[in-house]
């Protein structure tokens, strides 16, 4: 029989709590559908894990992607959110909001992952083809393992396991150090690269090159945590100031971003722009992994909810719009506008970039109003924010201006990766300890990036070129937090210093002139902004999952006691995956 089966079938694959989300999940079923017979064919296994691309993800989207990934490296000033202002300021403790959420929304991830892949290996019918239980497994595998990516990245340690059920019972497990955490994901990506399909199986699917996209991104990571060689437990970095990283990790991410550069289908949008316009932004060609959101549905987890804590009326999104005191920092307005830009001996303003990532006053947006010969100009056709610039990255108007848009549900997707950051992390390998590179095909790659942009080519890349092409490139994208945190595993106090001079919460817009200069009352470091340290590279665990599990409890100097993972042997080899 005809049957639609996510609020059942999919309950049972992936221990998910939502009802359906559309005819992508219609199939024939013969049975009823239940763990021991859902799995009854290649279509049913493929459409398993489809949950995985956004319901799980929710909640990171909803406010930690851009709260963390840009708040917590000063892309965003927002002096009164309280999810954004105490990471901003070094001033969260394990009661901060967020903190919470964001650790039990990435274990979500983890969690509904394990049971796709526990189930489909335990429940798939004879009729299913082993090449589709292992995409499936690989579709899983992938998200699992940037999501500990993620925790390792920001808390410094993970809790590791592959069998929810087993954590139902006893959560009280002990977390393994950030090196294992990121190894643990590694893992899991180097198997998605192997198994995954060279093509997606379907639209806004994760290919191979997906993987390998991630893959370079995740050991450019595990290049700073390591000595040398291939990790093996007892050649984990200790002196986070030693301003080496592991070539041995530097090489696979060079190879790895070549995979996606040399032999997938990806590429470059042609206008900055379209990567963030309502009709351009879902599924294109320089997406390398999108969550995958829903216009016009009120189901939450299938919801693209984040552009309302982004736009700042109700005018450029519909009826609720609460990003009127979010906005861009003024270290990165500045750095946009009048960046000093060492190896050009001049001042440079990315309009471009700056435009289509920041709404500032006189600028104009025809693609925000639905009357072509009256386009909207933001600070003119309503009045502009009291603090600074409000951010234009995943605003796209309402429903009468795009057609799709509903409350509390943009209907756009959010890009997880795409092509710009895997040049710019295969610039960062080849760059390795010199900070410096005039490699031809790490030039190409940077300046393919900026010539889009219209900005000035380069014939010698410096890390501060990089640091600063990344952050104009991907601001209000979630990443900038992590591509700092990597420079802090071989250069931690460059870091710190760096972290310390950015004006860090405050506020620049002059209405008398309607321009942006700092508050004449403006005192570095900012008001209510602590001196950033070492300390503050990671987050603090929750007071609420401390409760949860005691072992999690950072001692009196604040550390948090680990315990290595016990790894099987490898399912991979690296080698063979750039043969």
């Amino acid at each position: 029989m005809k049957s639609k089966i996510l609020s059942v079938g999919l309950l049972l694959s992936a221990g998910l709590t939502f009802s359906s989300c559309g005819d992508f999940l219609d199939q024939s079923n013969s049975h009823q559908p239940s763990q021991e017979n859902f799995f009854d064919s290649d279509a049913a296994v493929e459409k398993a894990v489809w949950p995985l691309y956004s319901y799980v993800w929710y909640d990171f989207n909803d406010k930690f992607y851009y709260g963390m990934g840009d708040g917590r490296a000063n892309n965003i000033t927002a002096q009164y959110s309280n999810y954004i202002y105490p990471y901003t300021n070094f001033t969260e403790t394990s009661l901060s909001q967020g903190l919470t959420e964001a650790w039990g929304s990435l274990y979500s991830v983890v969690s509904q992952s394990n049971n796709s892949i526990n189930n489909i290996k335990n429940f798939s019918t004879s009729s299913v083809s082993e090449d589709a239980k292992n995409k499936a497994v690989a579709e899983a595998r992938f998200m699992r393992g940037l999501a500990y990516w993620y925790i390792s990245s920001l808390w410094g340690c993970a809790v590791i396991y592959e069998n929810t059920a087993d954590m139902v019972n006893n959560y009280v497990v002990a977390a393994s150090p950030r090196v294992d955490g990121i190894e643990f994901a590694i893992r899991d990506m180097e198997y998605a690269a192997k198994y995954l399909p060279e093509s997606p199986k379907g639209t806004g699917r994760v290919s191979k090159y997906s993987a390998y996209g991630m893959l370079s991104r995740m050991y450019l990571s595990m290049a700073g945590l390591t000595t040398s060689g291939q990790y093996d437990g007892t050649n984990a970095q200790t002196n986070f100031n030693s301003q080496t990283r592991n070539s041995y990790y530097l090489d696979l991410a060079k190879k790895a971003a070549l995979k996606v550069i040399n032999e997938s289908n990806a590429k470059l949008l042609t206008n900055y722009a379209e990567l963030f316009g309502a009709s351009t932004i879902n599924n294109n060609s320089e997406s390398l992994f999108q969550l995958q959101f829903m216009p016009g549905t009120n189901i939450g987890g299938a919801a693209q909810s984040m552009t309302r804590f982004l736009a700042w009326s109700t005018t450029v999104a519909d009826q609720n719009a609460w990003g009127g005191s979010t906005y861009c920092s003024y270290d990165l307005w500045e750095e946009f506008k009048e960046y000093k830009d060492a190896t050009l001996g001049r001042t440079v303003d990315d309009k471009i970039r700056r435009h289509n990532s920041v709404a500032s006053y006189g600028e104009s947006y025809p693609e925000l109003s639905a009357d072509a010969s009256s386009p909207y100009i933001y600070g003119e056709t309503e009045s502009p924010g009291n603090q600074g610039a409000n951010i234009k990255k995943y605003v796209i108007g309402t429903k009468k201006v795009n057609g799709f848009s509903e409350p509390n549900n943009s209907g756009i997707n959010t890009y997880m990766l795409r092509l710009a950051e895997v040049y710019l992390n295969y610039v960062e390998a080849v760059m390795g300890d010199n900070d410096e590179t005039e490699d031809a095909e790490a030039l190409k790659l940077f300046n393919a990036i900026r010539q889009r942009a219209q900005m000035p080519t380069k014939t010698k890349i410096t890390y501060e070129d990089l640091r600063h092409e990344f952050r104009m490139e991907l601001a209000f994208e979630g990443m900038y937090w992590y591509q700092l945190i990597r420079r802090g595993y071989s250069h931690q106090q460059e870091v710190v210093n760096y972290l310390n001079n950015q004006n860090r919460n405050a506020s620049y817009f002059e209405a008398s002139t309607n321009s942006y200069v700092l508050s004449d009352n403006y005192v570095a470091p900012g008001p209510d902004v602590d001196v950033a340290t070492a300390a503050d590279l990671t987050l603090p665990m929750s007071d609420t999952d401390q409760t949860k599990n005691p072992l999690l409890k950072p001692d009196s100097n604040g550390n948090i006691a680990t315990k290595a993972y016990t790894f099987g042997d490898r399912e991979v080899d690296e080698s063979a995956l750039f043969e």
